[in-house]
């Protein structure tokens, strides 16, 4: 099943006052470009956010961005600076003293000002890089679910364009047959018509429509078509990443009906290379959004 690289994944989790939430938006891309948008207590982890990434996607342009607040007590202890307050206490009992007023000071107070506590806040590490990824693959699962969703629909359409294209190649193929016959009876009403009476020159007039014959063939372009075609619908229908060689395809489907046009002598056929140039400009820009 091809996938498509347009697709969005959400995914929240809650855990001991631990919130995460991660989106996932992707888009269009030669290659896969993951760029990360995170909160600088969990910078440490990009890295192993985008391996998760690349390990279920491999073409796309990518965008995660993650949320995380820790209400969580875990690892954290208020710590008292006993030196830096007995500083403070020092000089504002020196103060008191040399203006002469009183010297009370509320430890509450003490507390309040700069430095004399701090929070530290040891966080398990491990246990917020397992819950992160945790949270990341679900979002990942999701948006490799929407690109599936998309692709199923890519994929429909592209059969049917390519059922187009083929009975248009057979109606070429038929068109031509006849050519060369139409070829032979121009030529000899024409020869006919400059001579006259004077005696035709048979093994001229057959060396003309050998020549004529090999100029005009289609035959090998119909059949590399056909077999472009079947390769085409066989990538579809597989299970591995087909965008760059369904693009690939396509340039050879164009060569090859790029071919026909130039050879063909013919106004029918003439139309139905435009019809088929018209169609497989369609295809390759569906075959864009493929991964």
């Amino acid at each position: 099943m091809i996938k498509s690289m347009t697709g969005y994944g959400k995914s929240n989790m809650s855990k001991n006052l631990r919130e995460y939430q991660v989106e996932i938006k992707s888009v269009n891309h030669r290659y896969l470009d993951v760029s990360v948008k995170m909160p600088r207590s969990l910078s440490y982890l990009e890295e192993e956010i985008k391996k998760a990434v690349s390990a279920k996607l491999t073409r796309g342009k990518v965008d995660v961005f993650i949320t995380f607040n820790n209400n969580s007590l875990e690892g954290r202890d208020i710590k008292i600076n006993t030196e830096i307050a007995r500083m403070y206490i020092k000089e504002l009992r020196d103060l008191a003293k040399s203006e002469g007023i009183g010297a009370d000071i509320p430890v509450t107070e003490i507390s309040k000002l700069p430095d004399v506590l701090t929070i530290q806040n040891n966080q398990d590490d491990e246990t917020i890089k397992n819950e992160l990824l945790e949270v990341t693959n679900h979002a990942i699962e999701n948006l490799v679910e929407m690109r599936k969703v998309e692709g199923e629909k890519i994929a429909q359409d592209l059969l049917g364009r390519i059922q187009d294209i083929e009975e248009k190649v057979k109606k070429i193929s038929s068109l031509s047959t006849g050519l060369i016959e139409e070829y032979v009876v121009k030529l000899n009403t024409r020869i006919k018509e400059l001579l006259q009476d004077q005696e035709i020159d048979e093994a001229r007039l057959a060396q003309e429509v050998v020549i004529y014959a090999d100029k005009c063939s289609i035959e090998e372009e119909v059949t590399r078509l056909h077999s472009h075609i079947y390769q085409f619908r066989e990538l579809l229908n597989g299970n591995e990443t087909v965008g760059k060689k369904l693009d690939f395809m396509i340039q050879e489907m164009n060569r090859e009906t790029n071919t026909i046009g130039s050879k063909a002598n013919n106004l029918e056929i003439t139309n139905e290379v435009i019809n088929m140039k018209t169609q497989l400009e369609n295809i390759r820009e569906q075959v864009q959004n493929i991964e």
